[in-house]
């Protein structure tokens, strides 16, 4: 087989990036599509008894409003409830704020903070709901939820960020239609969905996580006006009807910013309470001045975990309140469950308007207990028919003919156990014997026969049904394409074939070459040792792991233990190394030997302790959250020691970073100017973290976005502009190589120094790859929550204490093991921020620093930036530790070029991540196309699997960096080499 050049190793692994975004792509869309969804809009049909044949509501698109409104009052047969609807959305408001939990009141500072709502509670005048809201838990799905009743796809949390005009039927394209003036105050995610729909509105960005006042403020201006506006009155004689949404967003900030504990939490639930207060006191005054009556509900689309965060599919992420104040009176022992989607058939029945067409929720029992006997079923047929419609659509196996399921009448007196057969039989089943009950009790009603009991059977019969078919048609799904999903998997795996193929054959080359080997390196390089066995056993435990649903959401513990042992068996060949020399410690040389060793067993102490500190931080992944970490101590303990904490930790970072850059000799005064440029920039973000940068909450003053601006734009300045000019400026080698100059050891690396300038592309490579290694340590200490500025230390420590191990350690080891060793440490890193492979643990908050304005785009780069922090740190360090490498275990051609070199400097560095991640995106796919089915499958698998493609996105966007980096830096110093070498000889030949 012919050797690798540098032409063809770079073409065969951009081929292979290329073709597995291809793959993934193709995996990504097949994999998470839309929910199914009938397209239309309900009309009067809903009304009817489903048939096979039935054309649609075409003539009720050309009635007027008014007429419109008549005639679904007319065919309901149930009279609307209300004249007027007010919904309030306290944005991630857990339910346990103020129903408690498990039966159990709530805690007395958040029962304390609601005394009004509290009050309405126990007096029966409030019905309070635990409302079960569906992965991913973020704010536009949910909202999609309650007005429509349909669950939407896991990719809704993407578009959450993009939101785009609801197409699918939902409650306010109904109402819309019937006349109803609308009115929208708070979130402008309503404004995106329903464009053109009200009358007034006043929307702000919901994104914009630091302000926790003026979101609010927003809304609550305009609510004393609103409330008492008589224009829903000025037509039809006085039966216009009037829907407002307040969205408040600020509890919501306020959990992004501190969390539960939030000392901001208990303030911002009184302020709710009052506007509570306010609303329900206009409703009181306003009934019997013509009016009407007016139904207010109480929502939150989501909760939030112990740190404020939600996205995920925990208990405390999907507890969201529903509360109706208006209704007959209740009084719960506990607040009931209910699901999120039953709050739209619920508003839909009582209001009078048909049931969007692709809703899968049930109509909440409590609500309907103030009609008569005879409204209450009817509005259970309605919901169980628009189900039946539903059914029909997909699933092609429910009998047809006539519905509702006359191929079943002849089965009426057969065993009730044929139901269970099938998905098809039970349902229509399930159907048949809520229908006969309701012919039987409308035939006997006004006869002395029919009894309540008749009633109360029926009414089970119904909710028996429409609890069993909403439950299916919760996890239907469209059916996958499973062309795509295969296609897209070949590729995957073909991509890793090609890249692994690839690395291996660099391995042959360099450690199997024979003559062309280094001849200093050692025999124990042929073999495979235990380090090396390891990492790639790493690889193979952590695919098996990765099909256990509890592995996945603990994903953190693998991480650790890999790292600790790999550290381990790094002690045990150091130790293993200083037995041997010890045997020959008469020898002058072998003492040296010997200080190098017991320096190497120093950092790996230093690797172990920092590791288990790190470990310790975050009590990360699902199920033991709860348990206490050292960030819940210092949180507990107060500002007063995390303030503190957070100064030295910073300060250490900006030392460690300043005195690598003046280690090396100064050579002109661009080097003093970076060292300059990057020690104001660390001084401002000092001057940030002193005056600006609160433990309890984000700044919102000018002041501080503008410090930040001016932060990130000489950091991206100096770093950009070393990377550019420093190869261009750095002074060119002119003398021979010192003999002390141990990394370069080949006796013929004069003569290749004199064509190639490896010293000046170490020099280079060292001061750029600090560059970067500082810049996003700064970027990091301004973004991250103040509790995580020890870890950024901790996490520069363990890499600046490998890079010395590794120098230190010589061709002790392969190099392919320590770039995956690094890699590793990323991973690890990645967790012990707080990371977990739920989306709640995604830090909102940091990714609005330094933004004025709300900008989707630039607000999600900052979040790439905080949540893939220690892997793309890892990954940008490499630049440096290609820099520190010993250059005794290049293998030089004979007829060495330009191409050769470059390929033994950035092979590895490149290569080994992106192969690492190709083997472990193309597992998980496989692991997820078989969990397609399982209980988890979009609680767990697939937020795992969006992690996995982000961190296919930051490896590619880090080996871009390190590949992009060494190639320009030597060409140019290439090119800078040969016209110095031009001038030399022409001067000699004149």
């Amino acid at each position: 087989m012919a050797p690798l050049t540098c032409t063809k190793l770079s073409v065969i692994t951009i081929t292979g990036v290329i073709i597995q975004i291809i793959g993934l792509s193709l995996f990504v869309f097949g994999f998470f599509p839309v929910k199914p969804a009938l397209p239309g809009t309900s009309g009067s049909e809903s009304f009817y008894a489903p048939t096979c044949d039935f054309v649609g509501n075409l003539s009720d698109t050309t009635l007027p409003s008014d007429q419109l409104k008549s005639l679904y009052q007319e065919l309901s047969g149930i009279p609307p409830s209300f004249d007027r609807l007010i919904l309030m959305v306290i944005d991630g408001l857990p339910a346990e704020f103020v129903l408690g939990k498990n039966g159990k009141p709530p805690n007395k500072q958040f029962k304390e903070g609601m005394p009004y709502t509290q009050s309405l509670l126990a007096s029966g005048s409030a019905i309070g709901y635990h409302a079960k809201a569906a992965p991913p838990t973020v704010t536009m799905p949910r909202l999609k939820a309650m007005v429509s009743g349909a669950i939407g796809g896991f990719l809704d949390v993407a578009f959450n960020f993009n939101t785009q005009a609801m197409m699918d039927d939902n409650l306010l394209g109904q109402f819309f239609r019937i006349g109803w003036k609308m009115v929208m105050l708070g979130d402008e995610t309503w404004i995106k969905l329903f464009p053109r729909l009200f009358e007034r509105h006043d929307g702000v960005s919901s994104f914009y996580v630091k302000d926790t006042v003026q979101v609010d403020q927003n809304v609550s201006r305009h609510l004393g006006d609103e409330l008492w506006k008589d224009d829903w009155n000025l037509l039809h004689n006085f039966n216009w009807y009037y829907f407002q949404i307040l969205h408040y967003l600020g509890l919501d900030h306020v959990g992004h910013i501190g969390g539960r504990s939030s000392v901001l939490m208990v303030p911002k639930l009184k302020e709710m309470d009052e506007v509570v207060k306010l609303i329900h006191s206009s409703i009181n005054q306003s009934q019997g001045n013509r009016r009407g009556r007016a139904l207010l509900v109480i929502v939150s689309d989501h909760g939030m975990t112990e740190n404020g965060n939600h996205g995920g599919s925990t208990y405390e992420e999907t507890d969201s309140l529903a509360l109706f104040i208006g209704l007959r009176n209740h009084v719960f022992d506990y607040a009931p469950v209910i699901k999120q989607i039953d709050i739209a058939p619920t508003l839909a029945l009582l209001f009078g308007v048909p049931i969007p067409k692709n809703n899968v929720g049930v109509m909440i029992r409590e609500a309907f207990d103030s009609l008569k006997e005879d409204q209450h079923l009817r509005a259970l047929e309605l919901n169980a028919w628009q189900l039946l419609r539903l059914l029909h659509a997909q699933l092609s196996g429910l009998p047809c003919r006539n519905f509702p399921c006359d191929a079943f009448y002849d089965h009426q007196s057969s065993d009730s156990s044929e139901c269970n057969h099938t998905t098809e039989n039970m349902l229509c089943c399930l159907y048949m014997e809520a229908a006969a009950l309701y012919t039987s009790w409308k035939s006997k009603r006004g006869f002395e026969s029919s009894s309540n009991k008749d009633y109360r059977s029926t009414a089970a019969a119904y909710y028996k049904f429409l609890k069993s078919a909403s439950e299916w048609l919760s996890r239907r799904t469209t059916d996958k394409p499973v062309k795509v999903l295969v296609l897209g998997l070949a590729t995957m795996f073909i991509s890793s074939v090609m890249l692994s193929n690839l690395m291996f054959c660099r391995l042959r080359e360099i450690y199997h070459g024979g003559k062309q080997q280094a001849s200093n390196l050692n025999d124990s390089m042929n073999g495979w040792s235990f380090d090396e066995t390891f990492i790639i056993s790493v690889v193979l435990i952590l695919v098996t792991c990765m099909t256990s649903s509890s592995m996945v959401e603990e994903e953190h513990y693998i991480w650790y233990f890999f790292i600790s042992t790999f550290y381990l068996l790094l002690l045990r060949k150091t130790a293993q190394s200083l037995s041997s020399v010890g045997l020959q410690s008469s020898f002058p040389m072998q003492k040296g030997k010997s200080g190098e060793g017991y320096f190497r067993i120093c950092c790996i102490f230093l690797l172990l302790i920092s590791g288990r500190i790190l470990r310790g931080w975050h009590q990360g992944g699902v199920n033991w959250t709860s348990l206490p970490d050292i960030s819940k101590w210092l949180e507990q303990a107060g500002s007063q020691y995390v303030k503190p904490l957070q100064l030295i930790s910073a300060i250490l970072v900006i030392s460690i970073g300043l005195f690598a850059l003046f280690s090396i000799e100064s050579k002109g005064k661009y080097f003093q100017m970076v060292r300059l440029i990057f020690l104001i920039s660390g001084l401002l973000v000092l001057l940030h973290i002193t005056r600006y940068q609160d433990f309890t909450f984000s700044s919102t003053n000018y002041g501080a976005t503008l410090l930040v601006q001016i932060i990130y734009a000489i950091l991206g300045a100096t770093t950009i502009g070393t990377v550019v000019a420093l190869p261009w400026l750095i002074p060119l080698s002119t003398s021979k190589i010192s003999p002390t100059d141990n990394t370069i050891s080949p006796p013929f690396f004069p003569s290749i120094q004199e064509k190639f300038p490896l010293v000046e592309f170490r020099d280079s490579l060292y001061v750029i790859g600090w560059a970067y290694i500082l810049c996003w340590c700064l970027l990091q200490l301004l973004l991250q929550q103040p509790i995580n500025t020890t870890p950024i230390l901790l996490l520069l420590l363990q890499t600046v204490a490998s890079v010395l191990y590794f120098l230190r350690s010589g061709t002790h080891h392969k190099e392919w093991v320590e770039i995956a060793g690094f890699y590793y440490l990323g991973m690890a890193g990645h967790f012990a921020l707080g990371n977990s492979n739920t989306l709640a643990t995604i830090d909102v908050a940091g990714a609005f620093i330094g933004i004025s304005n709300h900008s989707t785009f630039l607000s999600g780069i900052l979040m790439f930036v905080i949540t893939y922090a220690s892997p793309m740190f890892i990954l940008l360090s490499l630049v440096m530790c290609i820099s520190t490498k010993s250059m005794a275990h290049l293998v030089i051609p004979e007829k060495e070029n330009a191409g050769d070199l470059l390929m033994m400097m950035l092979g590895f560095p490149c290569l080994v991540p992106l192969v690492i991640n190709s083997i472990l995106l193309t597992a998980y796919t496989v692991v997820l196309l078989l969990m397609q089915n399982h209980l988890f499958v979009w609680s767990v698998f697939s937020p795992k699997y969006l992690y996995v493609c982000a961190t296919t996105v930051c490896t590619f966007i880090g080996v871009f960096i390190v590949a992009a980096t060494g190639s320009y830096t030597y060409f140019v110093l290439a090119k800078r080499k040969q016209k110095a070498c031009t001038r030399v000889y022409s001067t000699c030949s004149s």
